[in-house]
């Protein structure tokens, strides 16, 4: 009982630092389905939560410290904007860091969409004012995807930073050349395993995502690998009633020609495009610089 107290008094004094002004950004943690759950807050200085934030959400199998989130953060704060961004779980309890390969795979693509809903709901007990989702790569397809389904009255905006584009075909043919074999019995397997009620028990090894002679549940495989047009962010932006940025890079090598698949959306006035010249997938140095400018001039007054 008294480490109950201790462990909610030194919780309750880290949000209270956190909400003043020119605070360094903090970790902050909550409890979600029997895991921890982590996240990092970065308040502008003189700045408090109640002035709105921008939720960052990171790509595939990566985390809140990578360069372009951490970047991003910094950038934001000095331009008065506040911003948490969230580790997804990935099925792993407090999680931090690129996820190991050789641990196996029981996380889903869509279990973004329950941790997204999760922290909104944490940002909600601490009173924000409102929220910005904005997501890089996979992660943006995620947040896509959450508003476009699920949506909640506290998102004002959706920022997505070179958002996962997806097809059974383009699916089927960079898994043969990442792993050499078809992608195509490695979902029979899966689909007959979770017929079979085993859809929770390890298969493998076998390619996964970026790990080769991996381990994963048929029902990760499904989630990541069936043909379900959502993977696809250019499917879900018409469907979203909210108004929408995207960044593509022209010499982005991970999610190639969204600029061109993207341009008759923008032309309808679906979304905002802006491309930038030069950049990549990870929009570094002087891109990131460039993307913020644009992102805060969108986001506008709370």
């Amino acid at each position: 009982m008294i480490m109950k107290r201790l462990t909610t008094l030194l919780a309750g004094l880290s949000f209270f630092l956190l909400s003043l002004p020119g605070i360094a950004a903090e970790e902050v943690k909550q409890e979600y389905q029997g895991l921890t759950l982590n996240a990092r807050l970065q308040l502008a200085a003189g700045h408090s939560l109640q002035d709105g934030v921008v939720l960052l959400v990171h790509g595939t199998l990566a985390h809140n410290g990578m360069e372009i989130i951490t970047t991003l953060q910094d950038l934001l704060a000095e331009n008065g904007r506040n911003s948490l961004a969230i580790n997804l779980s990935l099925a792993l309890d407090d999680r931090h860091g690129f996820y190991d390969c050789t641990v196996p795979h029981r996380h889903r693509h869509t279990d973004a969409l329950d941790e997204i809903a999760a922290w909104l709901a944490w940002l909600k007990r601490q009173g924000v004012g409102d929220v910005v989702l904005m997501g890089h790569s996979r992660g943006g397809n995620q947040t896509a995807w959450f508003v476009a389904e699920r949506d909640d009255p506290l998102i004002r905006k959706l920022i997505l930073i070179a958002p996962q584009t997806w097809s059974r075909d383009y699916a089927a043919e960079s898994y043969q050349a990442r792993f050499g074999v078809p992608l195509a019995p490695v979902l029979e397997t899966a689909r007959a395993r979770v017929a079979a009620g085993q859809g929770g028990e390890l298969m493998g090894p076998i390619g996964f995502i970026y790990c080769k002679d991996a381990r994963a549940t048929p029902a990760a495989v499904l989630s990541y690998y069936s043909d379900d047009p959502r993977m696809d962010t250019p499917y879900l932006l018409p469907r979203i009633d909210k108004p929408v940025l995207v960044f593509a890079g022209s010499e982005d090598q991970v999610v190639k020609g969204l600029d061109k698949r993207l341009a008759p959306l923008a032309e309808q006035g679906v979304i905002r495009l802006v491309v930038l010249e030069g950049a990549d997938h990870g929009f570094r140095d002087l891109y990131a610089d460039e993307l913020v400018e644009a992102a805060v001039a969108f986001i506008g007054k709370p």
